[in-house]
């Protein structure tokens, strides 16, 4: 019994790839990442660590397009979204936060 099982991205004749244009079409350069941190010092100490985390996979200087921050139950939320050169070091940044 076959399944007719569809795809919408390019696939490559070798099993289980997808060409990687289909995945990063070099469209969006910004990155986001977000969490909940105890206090305001907590805060500050993850912002540093962002900013030097993104600078650290960017070939070209990165831009903090936006912070927010919001108190939530157990702490401060916050959030963040940087713009890099290109949208591969964008998630290099994201997978090196992981």
């Amino acid at each position: 019994m076959s399944k007719d099982l569809t795809c919408t991205a390019n696939e490559t004749e070798v099993c289980c790839c997808v060409d990687v244009g289909t995945i990063l079409d070099g469209e969006d350069c910004t990155a986001e990442v977000s969490a909940v941190v105890a206090d305001e010092a907590a805060l500050e100490t993850i912002l540093a660590h962002w900013l030097s985390m993104a600078e650290s996979k960017s070939s070209e200087p990165v831009e903090v397009v936006e912070v927010k921050k919001q108190e939530v139950a157990g702490g401060i939320e916050v959030s963040g979204t940087y713009r890099f050169g290109c949208q591969a070091e964008g998630l290099l940044f994201q997978l090196a936060l992981r």
